[in-house]
């Protein structure tokens, strides 16, 4: 594998360059780890109070483990080596910049007492507002096979 050049690695301060960083999300997407992959079995397909979530979404110069498009909830999944003072600077740091809150859960409250997750999850997802309220108002269900027959 060739190492990356200094223009996608965004030497000089700009940071890696966005196709640097859906190539990494893309990576980390392959190869979750297990109480990622637990999470995500319960978010997907819009399991998860009917809202669609994202796996390694890349905002900004940054990866997040889920994202809730329609809430603007970022969702973390830390494991030991996590320095929190540096995560509450990133999160505040996305929030200023976005507006995108984020919630996280440790790798053992996920492996160990997932009920509770999800039920932390659901209060911090009610809490954050739709990001695009008439949302279903412009976009009415698709009819079915039967009323397209007629």
């Amino acid at each position: 594998m060739k190492a990356p050049s200094s223009s996608e690695e965004g030497v000089g301060g700009g940071g890696p360059t966005r196709d640097v960083m859906l190539k990494r999300a893309a990576a980390m997407r392959r190869n979750l780890p297990e109480p990622e992959r637990r999470l995500w079995m319960e978010l997907r397909d819009s399991r998860f109070m009917g809202l669609k979530f994202r796996r390694q979404y890349v905002i900004g110069n940054r990866i997040v483990d889920f994202f809730c498009p329609a809430r603007g909830l970022a969702i973390e999944i830390d494991g030991d080596t996590h320095d929190p003072e540096r995560d509450a600077r990133r999160d505040l740091a996305l929030l200023r910049l976005s507006g995108f809150r984020v919630v996280r859960f440790s790798n053992h409250d996920v492996m160990s007492n997932l009920d509770g997750v999800l039920l932390s999850l659901k209060m911090a997802l009610e809490q954050q507002p739709e990001r695009w309220p008439n949302r279903r108002a412009h976009h009415p269900p698709t009819p079915s096979s039967e009323e397209e027959g007629e």
